[in-house]
């Protein structure tokens, strides 16, 4: 009988396997490393990103505040010529002249009624003249009170006179300029 020693087969194959298995174990840390290394890298790349994309949002942001800094500043400048334009319409409405008073007195005055005395006084005026009858003269005071010009109009005396064997109504009215509130100024922020 012939004895085959299978021993130095099994320790090879034990060797080969035990190799393999190594082979296979590095491999297998090796592939594992790899996808490690690969999504790192991955991660890197998006964090990359992500930073590029918070400096570029920083950016804007700079140029945005730049932005509301000059459109604050337009506002500012916008609440002043408004403040100015409010006091300027404020002068105008204020404007006042002996000249467009004059012509209002004259638009409103009836026929039939004559002033002889007109006179002017830190905006108190007084008015004398003559009428052929009282409702002339109560006509004249509807008249200006209803100009929009002159207010608190007040009839100060009404009496008899002879004028040339005529008998006429002297009178005196005493009446204000109308005044227009001024713009009153906003405190500053």
């Amino acid at each position: 009988m012939i004895r085959i020693n299978l021993l130095p087969v099994r320790a090879a194959k034990k060797k080969e396997t035990a190799l393999q298995q190594i082979f296979i174990l590095g491999a297998s840390v090796s592939a594992v490393l790899v996808v490690v290394l690969a999504l790192w890298l991955v991660k890197l790349g998006q964090i990359s990103n992500a930073k590029d994309d918070i400096n570029a949002s920083n950016a804007k942001i700079s140029e945005l505040k730049a932005k509301i800094g000059k459109l604050d500043q337009i506002k500012k400048l916008k609440d002043e010529v408004k403040k100015k334009l409010d006091i300027l319409l404020v002068l105008r409405k204020n404007k006042t002249g002996p000249a467009t008073r004059l012509a209002t007195l004259s638009d409103v005055t009836p026929d039939q009624l004559w002033i002889e005395k007109y006179k002017e006084n830190a905006g108190q005026i007084t008015v004398s003249g003559l009428a052929f009858n009282e409702e002339l003269i109560a006509q004249f005071i509807r008249a200006l009170e209803a100009s929009g010009e002159y207010e608190k109009v007040e009839l100060v005396v009404s009496e008899q006179k002879d004028v040339s064997g005529n008998k006429l109504k002297r009178f005196d009215l005493s009446f204000k300029i109308e005044s227009v509130a001024p713009v009153q100024e906003q405190p500053k922020k």
